[in-house]
């Protein structure tokens, strides 16, 4: 029983597809898995922030009920459903996982798994007992952990993680997130909309930096519109805690105050989880806490493959799982395998607006030398987004002048999170503009929007 094909060690989004896709070809597997199967994404991060933001956003929809002909009275939070309902979501996928585990044959190891000379893994158990596996090829799929700031580590009381703002026992009347990328924009979105009063910090000049510049500042003003504060190239002193709250010193555009709030969260990146491997005695090298792979996750170590957030950006499950795929399918020496392009890899944030992009933003696009096109188009000019009574979006796209290639698409806006994978699409068969062009998009649907970027892009725009 000790022997497999491969050792996945974590049952993330990237270890456990590992695992399923070694099955399917068949493999003899196993996968070790410390805690929860699924990971922190469908257990602590993903799935269950968007189970708390459908309650938000329903909440925000009852708000205008009016607006829709509707008339609801006597409308209350009850917080602690709300975060009932947001584990059970997340119960209900794990055991999901369990279940595709059994289907597939999968040997599942609850524990704790490290490397240990070659082709061999010891995992300790959850009831302390100590096994060894072996096996030919062995997948690092150990994920990442929330940064910790020294002076400013999260408490679980005052000082929150992702953990403790997704699980507290009361809503708080006051907050202040340290950090604008995706994960802080949810929580903040989130909190507001239940009417607490959010404070948004972010060392950059803008927030959510990694979306392009347009992008970034039609949020900025949407957010600020639903009453969050926001502050920009911000640097932090010293938390003072007392028993009930903290006090944050920042310093902004050359100006110094002092904010009070009665809960910070700390959403300032991520480290990988590569202590306790048995990395120290391989040829795995370790850059800023993440495992350093090749472009078909192979490590130093023969034999040693690392994938997901555990071997760099972008941190994301949908990136971790493609990868996983990947990686075992070289392995198992599947024909016509290709290496991952992260330039394809679309990324979401699910505030309200959502947030959706793939491909290069418009400054990336210059700094690499490509002459452009951009195109535009406004969700006040859609048929479909003004019966939703959603009007706030824009949807951008950006082509290469001489090609026609699309180079980048980026969209805020409701249900833009699922509109993004079109153009995803679009860039993996490389698609010109006179494609997109071609393509015939239905009415009415937020998806014309996509359809008239483009036309823009090019002087042809038809509805505005």
């Amino acid at each position: 029983m000790s022997n497999f094909d491969l050792i996945v060690i974590g049952g993330g989004p990237g270890g456990y597809v590992a695992a399923i896709r070694a099955a399917q070809l068949g493999m003899k597997t196993a996968l070790v898995e410390r805690e929860h199967l699924g990971g922190i994404c469908l257990n602590w991060g993903c799935i269950p922030t968007k189970a708390l933001l459908r309650s938000a956003e329903v909440y925000h929809l009852i708000q205008h009920a009016d607006a829709f002909g509707l008339s609801v009275k006597d409308v209350s939070i009850d917080f602690s459903k709300i975060i009932k309902r947001s584990r059970g979501v997340a119960a209900q996928l794990s055991a999901g996982i369990a279940h595709l585990m059994k289907k597939n044959k999968i040997t599942v190891f609850n524990g704790h798994g490290k490397l240990a000379g070659n082709g061999k893994v010891t995992v300790e158990t959850t009831d302390k007992k100590t096994e060894t596996l072996n096996a030919k090829h062995i997948i690092l799929a150990t994920g990442a952990r929330a940064r910790a700031l020294e002076g400013k580590e999260p408490d679980g009381k005052l000082i929150w993680s992702y953990k403790e703002a997704m699980t507290p026992d009361t809503l708080p009347k006051s907050l202040l997130v340290v950090g604008s990328g995706a994960i802080g924009i949810e929580f903040a979105s989130f909190y507001r909309t239940l009417g607490v009063d959010v404070t948004v910090v972010e060392v950059m000049d803008r927030i959510l930096p990694v979306e392009d510049a347009e992008i970034s500042a039609f949020a900025q003003k949407q957010f600020e519109k639903q009453g969050m504060k926001i502050i920009t190239s911000a640097k932090l002193g010293d938390f003072k805690k007392t028993a009930n709250n903290v006090t944050v010193p920042l310093e902004a555009n050359g100006k110094k105050q002092e904010l009070t709030v009665d809960r910070v969260i700390m959403a300032v990146g991520i480290v990988g989880n590569v202590e306790n491997l048995g990395l120290e005695s391989t040829k795995i090298k370790v850059d800023r806490t993440h495992v350093t792979v090749n472009e078909w996750s192979e490590t130093g170590e023969k034999g040693v493959y690392a994938i997901g957030d555990l071997a760099g950006p972008p941190w994301l499950a949908h990136k971790a799982s493609h990868e996983a795929t990947i990686c075992v399918e070289k392995i198992a020496g599947v024909k016509d395998v290709h290496p991952l392009k992260t330039g394809l890899i679309p990324g979401c944030t699910y505030c309200m607006p959502q947030v959706a992009s793939v491909g290069l933003t418009e400054a990336a696009a210059k700094e690499k030398g490509h002459q452009i096109k951009v195109g535009r188009f406004p969700f006040i000019g859609n048929g479909k987004a003004i019966a939703l009574g959603e009007p706030e979006g824009m949807v951008k796209t950006v082509f290469d002048a001489k090609t026609g290639e699309l180079l980048g698409a980026h969209m805020i806006g409701a249900e833009v999170t699922e509109l993004i994978q079109g153009y995803g699409i679009a860039k993996t068969l490389e698609t010109t503009e006179a494609e997109l062009m071609h393509t015939v998009f239905p009415h009415p649907t937020l998806s014309e929007m996509m359809h008239e970027s483009v036309l823009d892009a090019y002087g042809r725009a038809l509805h505005f």
